[in-house]
């Protein structure tokens, strides 16, 4: 079925709302803290699209790839599912297990050794009510679609194989419930450049014939930016910027994408990154700064950066930014003095 014919290319799959997870830790003198992972993520997944999602790694990333997968329960907010609310009445979480699944960096430990690999693949259809027969014929396809000759490879372990080879055990097992959503956390940032680019082509081609949509999670801003759609940058547990693949490449609305980008290794000797675009660590996020958490590594901070947080802002259409400097009114100096009226295209 088109995407078209399920509510439009541009309608939300899965939208979070206010999605907070906060890890309990204790702090000195037995004193208790949390860690806070994700504090009030807001996003759209679109139907039919690849949302890229980047960030400095403890940014929350991996955090909320589990939350989406519902492998760990949010503390507060909401996940809603083709316009039907996860874990409720609505949408138990078996039935919207069958339509999200998760590829994991890992893609050893995320392998039972004592299966085979039509097992591994063959299982999740299994658990949801499918027939053992037809369980297995469906591993042996699906196998063959991600380029493992059943012949071959069916009745091998884990260990009996290489990276390249087990992570297409991973994405065919992922595929095997026929599901509409699929996470991909760090996906190919274990294995190298030419088995990378084989696994980066066969996903856009399952996605293309199989009407998937995808949120694929990685640090290498040069696959983000070939895979993705749009693309959501996180910063110490919150959404920072959000916007159109270039759009966001060409002109990012916040300092801190822009540190990433020129972070980015470059081929040209005559283009090196000779001074670093950002200093210092990120802070804790047992202690996050007040007001905007980005301002004490930002170069552009003001007084009123750790005062007032940002909210995500217009700055072109589809292009959201939390920062001060393109929010109108909101007392930095380069703020706008008058808001924007952007036109939704």
């Amino acid at each position: 079925m088109d995407n078209q014919d399920i509510g439009g290319p541009a309608q939300p799959l899965l939208s979070a709302r206010q999605l907070v997870k906060h890890f309990p830790v204790k702090g000195a003198l037995g004193k208790r803290d949390v860690v806070r992972a994700v504090d009030g993520v807001d996003f759209d997944v679109l139907k039919g699209e690849t949302l890229g999602v980047v960030g400095e790694s403890g940014c929350g990333k991996s955090t909320t790839a589990r939350l989406l997968m519902q492998l760990i329960h949010h503390d507060r907010g909401e996940l809603v599912f083709d316009a039907r609310t996860v874990g409720g009445h609505d949408l138990p979480l078996r039935a919207y297990r069958r339509q999200v699944q998760m590829v994991f960096q890992d893609s050893y430990s995320s392998l039972n050794p004592r299966l085979t690999m039509e097992q591994s693949v063959g299982f999740g259809p299994s658990v949801h009510g499918v027939g053992k027969r037809e369980s297995l014929e469906r591993a042996r396809d699906l196998l063959a679609r991600v380029g493992l000759e059943p012949s071959r490879f069916a009745g091998r372990y884990a260990h009996e194989l290489s990276g390249g080879q087990r992570q297409r055990v991973n994405i065919a097992r992922a595929l095997a419930v026929n599901p509409r959503l699929v996470i991909l956390d760090e996906a190919v940032s274990a294995l190298d450049k030419s088995v990378e680019a084989q696994v980066l082509n066969l996903l856009q081609d399952l996605k293309d014939s199989l009407d998937l949509t995808y949120v694929f999670i990685s640090h290498d801003l040069h696959v983000v930016r070939y895979v993705s759609d749009r693309i959501l940058v996180m910063y110490l547990g919150e959404v920072v910027e959000v916007g159109p693949a270039e759009a966001l490449f060409e002109s990012a609305g916040h300092p801190y994408t822009q540190a990433l980008l020129t972070s980015m290794p470059s081929m040209d000797p005559a283009n090196r990154t000779l001074v670093s675009p950002l200093s210092g660590d990120p802070p804790s996020p047992i202690a996050p700064p007040s007001g905007c958490r980005f301002h004490t590594r930002c170069p552009h901070a003001e007084p009123v950066c750790g005062q007032r947080a940002p909210r995500l802002t217009p700055v072109a259409a589809g292009h959201l930014a939390a920062c001060l400097m393109v929010e109108a009114g909101a007392g930095h100096s380069r703020s706008p003095a008058v808001a924007l009226r952007l036109q939704e295209v």
